[in-house]
């Protein structure tokens, strides 16, 4: 055996820092070794294309991992084109030192020409993070004698002439003695192997094969009379799945195929509502294969829930969820990013360059706000039943940010409204506004049927004014922030002087003088009711209720509501209320009569009026005892 070289200074801190602290995950490992081998692989492969005695055609290379629990060894091998003894001290000797990218310099070949994984020469060393011994068998193509590298780390490693008959390398790592924090033996358990290679090398486009025992039932035996006895059958199997889905043609692919992976996958027993299977070229190039869930998930609305696709580097897993390639407005999809142009570190856990997945997701974002529209268009059931679970999330997404993602995310919005209480978007209440209506009126509430019995709606029914019904506690800040849409503001029906054309203009002046005429009533109204109102007047927007809250200024009555369920809002903010009473109603005329009779009584109308009003609001009222108490008063005076 040739004496022990040391590792340079440089590489040897390297493999300390690799071994410790580089890598997120110790079961990483096998990724790294398995994608070196499928480089080997590839640079045999790419040769024979060129050179008949390389004597294989694709179908004859293959990966094959090996477990021996007694020696406490793995033992990973390929068929590839293997490794000089010159080779084995640049690539092994010095860390960082890549064969793989050296080869493409060599060959003078793009990247998009060679899809080779291994770039930064380490992800071998990752082996000494679970095994306390490493031997590389290795026989170049072409050449006559085998070596072998060996090494236990740290203090460095040996290279010798051994006996290798075919071309290839054959890794074997024997494993760490287990600790309390770590089983390293797990490694050596069949289940685990099969677990990593799905994991992170299902798409390695070689069979990675592993021999694998079953126990059978000896024919004649099992009977009452001649006790059970089993047999024990080996077998090849293959554990990767070797062609990914989404590097498939979309001709060879059917809803069912999508269905299964999907369902599979991503652990749901329900189809998805949608799948986009796309190839995008461009500054970086990648496949995407999308799914939109048919519900949303349970935790999908808590802090606990995590955003993110998978990303592949040329079929390899890089991360299971890479939050940067989604925005949080379509955080709900799931699916994967397959690139070979990303950048990655020397642990191919994180990109060197934010910028290609920025491309990438600013890519992405546009292909769902596509896909959504399209379904929007084509199929509006199946877009309904997406906005029931995942319309909150867009219009969060119109909401955050100070509205920078509203031009985007507002041709989405569907809302029901007072046409049937069906759904219909923006565009479709645009279409059917009445001559000269100014505005996109709403009703904020916390129901539909609420919203849709609010004493403030029956005066635009009567016209046959639409009104969109806004239930969730995001709607009204959302419609805020976008503003206007097609040059119409939004108007909350509870909301200052709703402008309903020239028509109602001379029933506005006579209601404002009417109730500048009653001035001392209103004072004593609002002195009544001791702060709670900004100021009480007659209205211009019932029909048939007595009476209504309204509010005057930018917080509504609904914003109120929300505000105070936030427990930063102890000392929430109010909205300024006001109470508006219908001057065709008898109860105007009451109110008149005890303004020149019975000023204490008074007191008490007004009370119950606002009470009444704050609970058709579905508003709390503070003194439900005082309230019910006047109200049996008056039905027993």
């Amino acid at each position: 055996m040739s004496e022990q070289k040391a590792f340079k200074a440089e590489s040897k801190r390297l493999l300390d820092l690799m071994i410790n602290s580089i890598y997120t995950h110790k079961e990483i490992f096998l990724r790294e070794l398995i994608s070196n081998a499928s480089d080997a692989i590839d640079k045999l492969y790419f040769k024979s294309l060129t050179d008949s005695n390389v004597g294989k055609n694709r179908d004859d290379f293959a990966i094959m991992i090996s477990l021996d629990k007694e020696k406490r060894q793995l033992k990973l091998t390929d068929n590839g084109i293997g490794m000089t003894h010159e080779e084995l001290e640049n690539n092994l000797g010095i860390i960082a030192n890549s064969g793989s990218f050296a080869f493409k310099k060599d060959n003078n070949e793009e990247e998009s020409d060679i899809d080779i994984i291994g770039q930064f020469g380490v992800g071998f060393y990752s082996a000494f993070m679970v095994a306390k011994k490493v031997e590389v068998r290795s026989k170049a193509y072409g050449e006559t004698v085998a070596h072998l590298w060996q090494s236990e780390g740290v203090e460095g490693y040996t290279v010798d002439e051994c006996e290798k008959d075919t071309v290839g390398t054959e890794i074997i790592l024997t494993l760490k003695d287990d600790t309390e924090d770590e089983k390293y033996s797990d490694y050596l358990e069949s289940w685990k192997i099969r677990t990593l290679v799905k994991k992170y090398s299902d798409y390695i486009r070689y069979p990675i094969k592993t021999l694998t025992s079953h126990q059978h039932l000896k024919d004649g035996t099992g009977t009452d009379d001649v006790p059970a006895e089993y047999e024990t059958h080996t077998e090849l199997e293959t554990l990767n799945s070797m062609v990914p889905i989404w590097r498939k043609n979309k001709s060879e692919l059917t809803a069912d195929d999508y269905n299964k992976y999907y369902k599979e996958k991503y652990y749901d027993y329900v189809d998805p509502l949608l799948y986009i299977h796309k190839k995008t070229e461009g500054n970086v190039t990648y496949d995407s294969l999308l799914f939109i869930p048919a519900k949303a998930p349970m935790d999908y609305y808590s802090k606990e829930f995590e955003k993110g696709l998978q990303l592949y580097s040329s079929g390899v897993l890089i991360t299971e969820k890479c939050k940067e390639l989604l925005p949080d407005h379509f955080s709900f999809v799931r699916g994967l990013v397959d690139s070979a142009d990303l950048s990655l570190n020397i642990s191919r856990e994180v990109l060197q360059h934010d910028r290609q997945l920025k491309i990438i997701a600013k890519s992405i974002e546009k292909t769902v706000k596509s896909e959504l529209k399209k379904l929007l268009t084509t199929d509006r059931e199946k877009y309904e039943k997406f906005w029931e679970a995942f319309g909150l999330q867009i219009k969060f997404g119109c909401y955050n940010g100070y509205g920078m993602n509203k031009e985007l995310l507002q041709d989405l919005l569907i809302f029901k409204s007072s046409a049937e209480q069906k759904y219909v978007t923006l565009d479709e209440y645009i279409s059917r506004l009445q001559t000269d209506q100014k505005y996109i009126y709403y009703a904020a509430a916390d129901s539909l049927s609420r919203a849709d019995s609010l004493p403030q709606t029956e005066l635009l029914k009567s016209k046959g004014i639409e009104i969109l019904y806004l239930t969730e506690s995001v709607d009204e800040f959302a419609v805020q922030v976008i503003g206007t849409y097609a040059e119409k503001p939004f108007k909350n029906i509870s909301s200052g002087d709703l402008e309903l054309g020239e028509a109602d203009k001379a029933k506005s002046e006579e209601v404002k003088k009417q109730t500048e005429d009653n001035k001392e009533i209103f004072d004593l109204i609002k002195e009544a009711l001791d702060g709670n109102i900004k100021e009480a007047r007659l209205s211009e927007r019932l029909v048939t209720h007595p009476c209504c809250i309204t509010a005057d200024g930018d917080i509504s009555l609904e914003m109120e509501r929300t505000l105070a369920k936030m427990p930063e809002n102890a000392e929430h903010v109010k909205a300024a209320k006001v109470l508006e009473i219908n001057p065709e109603h008898p109860i105007w005329k009451k109110l008149c009569e005890l303004g020149k009779t019975d000023k204490e009584k008074l007191s008490d109308y007004a009370k119950i009026l606002y009470n009444s009003a704050l609970l058709v609001e579905g508003m709390p009222i503070e003194n439900p005892k005082e309230y019910s108490e006047m109200i049996v008063n008056i039905m027993t005076s």
